[in-house]
């Protein structure tokens, strides 16, 4: 992403969150609410009017676009964000994909590990039966 490679070990899951955005919102909400105003205090004529209807429901439809935003849990640091253009939903089949495969990756290490631990282990200490100290 963005230059940056990361490993699937060093991912812990990865979130897809459709974000709106909220400045255009509320900037489109009071270009509309002034401009409606303004028309209902005799202030504006139609024209002039209905240029600022359209330009606040303009801003209205960009903040709806919005983007998709990405949250890459990374192994005992901090997330990582990107955005994401498009559709949520042509980019949520590539996000299960991606942690289906972080689970494999991480499953497959533990159990090479299990592996690697019990080649280590010394033949006559079981792993189940944990050692017992006495003091």
């Amino acid at each position: 992403m963005h230059d940056q490679r990361y490993s699937l070990l060093e991912l812990e899951a990865a979130e897809l969150t459709p974000v709106r955005w909220l400045l255009w919102y509320m900037l489109g909400a009071l270009v509309l609410a002034g401009v409606l105003l303004a028309f209902l205090q005799n202030w504006l004529r139609t024209l002039p009017t209905a240029l600022g209807l359209t330009i606040g429901a303009l801003l209205l439809a960009y903040g709806h676009r919005g983007t998709n935003r990405l949250r890459l849990y990374r192994a005992g640091r901090e997330a990582t964000y990107f955005a994401l253009p498009g559709d949520p939903a042509a980019w949520q089949p590539l996000i299960r994909e991606l942690n289906r495969r972080i689970r494999a990756q991480h499953d497959a290490a533990a159990a090479h590990a299990a592996q690697l631990l019990a080649a280590l282990a010394p033949p006559d200490v079981t792993l189940e039966d944990p050692p017992t100290d006495s003091f």
